[in-house]
């Protein structure tokens, strides 16, 4: 199994693809893609104002709240109050959204796929996790809160701090993964594979 380890410290914050707000990007698959051409995408947003999401086409997102009040999304004409934290929130990125904060600026974090290339899920984590990518999948498993402690080398993950597994080495070991606050696992399916 390979593994990345990828510092919050390290990431450059970026305007919004409609610019009303900023991002920094933790990962994205073919490594440095544009908005306009990836398969997946994983970004951390602060959002400090109610407002449009950009629209993506042909995209599935999946939005969790990590900090602060929530926000009310309407998608479609549908309103979601997405509010408690660490509770993902899956919708179409081509759909027409509105983003109405519930009580001042929040940051999120945001799993985006190209739905005729990938698939994804997350999952949250408040104690203990295995990380074994199966063929065709990689999991990115990002603190939201405290930090983490990977495998027997120890290596630790601070807040927002993220690892990348994908299955390099089918008789690779499993890296369990020892969290002390809220760990977000995503796992990235590639169509391609099936």
């Amino acid at each position: 199994m390979a593994l990345q380890v990828l510092r919050a410290q390290d990431r450059t914050p970026a305007p919004w693809k409609n610019g009303g707000g900023v991002t920094s990007e933790v990962a994205a698959h073919p490594e440095g893609a544009r908005t306009d051409d990836f398969v997946w995408r994983v970004s951390i947003a602060d959002v400090a104002q109610s407002g449009p999401f950009s629209v993506f086409e042909g995209v599935d997102r999946i939005i969790t709240v990590v900090h602060g009040p929530g926000m009310a999304l309407t998608v479609d004409g549908v309103r979601h109050v997405v509010a408690v934290p660490y509770e993902p929130f899956a919708f179409a990125g081509d759909s027409d959204t509105q983003c109405e904060l519930l009580g001042g600026p929040i940051v999120d974090f945001n799993v985006m796929v190209r739905r005729a290339d990938a698939s994804a899920r997350v999952r949250i984590v408040r104690d203990r996790v295995t990380v074994r990518p199966e063929a065709g999948t990689c999991v990115l498993a990002v603190v939201l809160h405290g930090a983490a402690t990977l495998g027997r080398e120890s290596v630790r993950l601070d807040h927002l701090d993220a690892a990348l597994f994908t299955a390099a080495d089918a008789d690779a070991d499993d890296i369990d993964v020892a969290v002390d606050g809220v760990l977000a696992v995503v796992t990235v399916t590639d169509h391609d594979s099936d």
